[in-house]
């Protein structure tokens, strides 16, 4: 049987319509913007305190959060596992997922984790499920011209314009910068308390105090300054260059409590200088601490701690009063610190623990898991809880080579209880 041609017609032509609006429908749910949130299904596991030692490798640098979990970052996810000290990744235990957008950085405080996307977007997640607490719009974070390793250490250990401070009122504020605007946010509900205009890439993030202020360096005048932004209010209450400094130096925060976030101290280093100038963070300027100007000198507390001619001695950062020495760890670097604990690695690449108040030794073993062996050099490193992870990088050290020529092994994280 055959059709009129004018019926022939219209049928090809609703055939047509039919089939262009089947590709409309197929590439909206491809490329239009989603989210997936896959909440975890068993219950929130108990804080772990595993003895001493080696726990195990890993292919991504882990956020240990509420002494309970690990969270991880990928290209378009964050996602968590559990248990802490489990020997291996695991199956997620909650995931979250955004398209089009890339996880920029991830921060956490209690249980509470807090992700950035490339569109500026930031969503908190209740660690203890996975699902979402808030969402909120910040500034659209920087470009990063440096691809991301796939490790995602910077990602998580060091998110890039995404810290935390602590208000004397016992609020927590997200301060979030990007190339022409910072904003401070409530972590524990989105609300957003301020915004403020920025120079440009002239300034640049220090990091956050234990005091409430977000820490940035001013190099828009000529002359460097450190200024301090009241994070309740996004006001600048101080600006401040080291007596007698060079125009131009730079700035490192010390005694931070995870990344950049919450510091007690700060190093200023101009051109020529050895090690620079320590200096502690309180309510006025910085107080000059000449116990944090070595090269290396950790500030954990109230005390530094720094190796000097192969001997490991810890001072009062206030006062410089020498407070205890330990001998015997030959070449031995200061690693990391946190709250009890200051850490050091040998050339062995043994890992010691301190105590940096006495002094004392409260672990020491090999950062050697399986037939892995420790020929490696010591890439990034966080201390959180009580654990250590570091990424281990293949001697001699290529910041250049690829991700197979720059790590040691697939599963180049190592993770440690101390």
């Amino acid at each position: 049987m055959r059709f009129p041609r004018g019926r022939r017609r219209l049928a090809i032509a609703v055939a047509a319509l039919l089939a262009t609006a089947a590709v409309v429908v197929i590439v909206h749910r491809v490329l239009a913007p989603a989210e997936v949130s896959t909440v975890a299904r068993a219950d929130y596991p108990a804080p772990a305190r595993p003895a001493a030692g080696v726990i195990g490798r890993l292919p991504v640098a882990p956020l240990i959060v509420d002494g309970r979990l690990r969270v991880y970052a990928a290209h378009r996810q964050v996602y968590a596992d559990r248990p802490v000290d489990g020997r291996y990744r695991t199956s997620p235990y909650w995931s979250y997922r955004r398209w089009p957008a890339e996880l920029t950085g991830v921060v956490a405080s209690g249980s509470t984790v807090v992700s950035r996307w490339s569109d500026g977007r930031l969503v908190a997640l209740d660690a203890r499920t996975g699902g979402v607490l808030w969402r909120a719009d910040g500034p659209e974070p920087v470009e990063s011209t440096a691809p991301a390793r796939r490790t995602w250490a910077a990602t998580v250990w060091d998110a890039p314009g995404l810290q935390l401070t602590d208000l004397p009122d016992g609020r927590t504020v997200l301060v979030v910068t990007g190339d022409a605007q910072a904003r401070g946010v409530e972590l524990s509900g989105g609300r957003e308390l301020w915004r403020v205009e920025l120079p440009g890439r002239c300034r640049s993030d220090v990091g956050t105090t234990a005091t409430g202020q977000l820490i940035g360096l001013d190099t828009c005048a000529g002359a460097a300054t450190v200024e301090f932004r009241d994070a309740a209010t996004g006001e600048v209450r101080e600006r401040w260059r080291p007596p007698g400094g060079p125009d131009g130096f730079v700035v490192t925060p010390l005694g931070c409590r995870t990344g950049r976030s919450d510091c007690l101290g700060l190093r200023t280093a101009g051109p020529g200088d050895e090690g620079g100038r320590g200096w502690l963070l309180a309510a006025g300027p910085p107080v000059a601490a000449p116990a944090l100007d070595p090269a290396g000198a950790a500030l954990v507390g109230e005390q530094s701690v720094a190796v000097l001619d192969g001997v490991v001695v810890g001072r009062s950062a206030r006062t410089g009063t020498e407070l205890w020495r330990s001998t015997g760890l030959g070449g031995a670097r200061v690693l990391a610190g946190q709250p009890g604990r200051v850490h050091l690695l040998t050339e062995a690449n043994d890992l010691v623990t301190l105590d940096p108040v006495t002094g004392r030794q409260l672990s020491r073993f090999a950062l050697n898991v399986g037939s892995d062996g420790t020929g490696w050099a010591p890439g990034a490193v966080t201390a959180e809880d009580g654990f250590v992870a570091i990424e281990r990088l293949r001697k001699p050290v290529d910041p250049s080579g690829d991700d197979r020529r720059y790590y040691y092994t697939g599963e180049t994280v190592i993770l440690a209880a101390t």
